[in-house]
């Protein structure tokens, strides 16, 4: 980062990169206790999950106040604007990322209610996994400032999204061959939906860790044209 002629500045910049982190792991934490409130049937843990998530909004709001503040005040330039940008972008996609969190507790408060039979058993640990992964290196990526870890993040959607459509798949097979698990195979859908969306929002926040580092948009690049830029930089 550029030297600044106000330490108070590069303070002002530090509370900014602390306060996304902390934002990033509250939502992972949410994500985690969302999945598994969904696997134990534990219906307390989901409502809570539901609940918590206002904390997660009045971060967003107190963050990007901060940085509108930080931006009259100090007017930045270069790598500080796009840094202050970066925040402003990622502090949405990780209230976005909460959002799933609360809808996947949502779903399944719906489905332990139902106490059904006819409930089809489908895998979503090892995507949850995979996407939480995404988003615990983005977070590592913007807090080290390197857009290598950024471009493994890239990569791995490819991965994330692939599972999705086997999750998918089956259960489209599932309402196939059972017409009665249709409406809570569209649940557990949607449940696989929201995961795949963690690991999108995921995507997003290392993109931005590219454009704030590197200063280019790679947003509507392929994650070998993203390589070759950055190996050639």
């Amino acid at each position: 980062m550029n030297e600044h002629i106000s330490k108070n500045f590069d303070l002002e910049l530090e509370q900014l990169r602390t306060s996304v982190l902390q934002m990033g792991g509250l939502v992972e934490q949410q994500v985690k206790k969302a999945m598994e409130g969904l696997y134990a049937g534990d219906l307390p843990l989901l409502e809570a999950v539901i609940r918590d998530d206002s904390r997660v909004n009045q971060l967003e709001i107190e963050i990007d106040g901060a940085c509108n503040q930080v931006i009259a005040r100090r007017q930045p330039t270069a790598i500080d604007l796009r840094m202050i940008l970066t925040v402003l972008k990622s502090v949405s996609d990780l209230e976005r990322i909460g959002d799933k969190a609360r809808k996947i507790a949502r779903l399944g408060t719906v489905l332990h209610d139902q106490h059904a039979s006819s409930v089809p058993d489908v895998e979503l640990g090892h995507i949850a996994e995979l996407s939480l992964k995404m988003l615990r290196a983005s977070l590592d990526a913007f807090a080290r400032l390197d857009v290598n870890i950024a471009a493994e993040v890239l990569h791995m959607d490819e991965t994330v999204n692939s599972e999705y459509r086997a999750v998918a798949r089956l259960l489209v097979s599932y309402m196939m061959e059972d017409p009665r698990t249709i409406t809570r195979s569209l649940d557990i859908m949607n449940i696989a939906k929201a995961i795949e969306r963690v690991g999108d929002h995921a995507k997003n926040i290392a993109e931005y860790v590219i454009y704030m580092v590197k200063g280019y948009n790679v947003r509507h690049s392929t994650p070998s044209e993203i390589d070759q830029k950055i190996a050639q930089s």
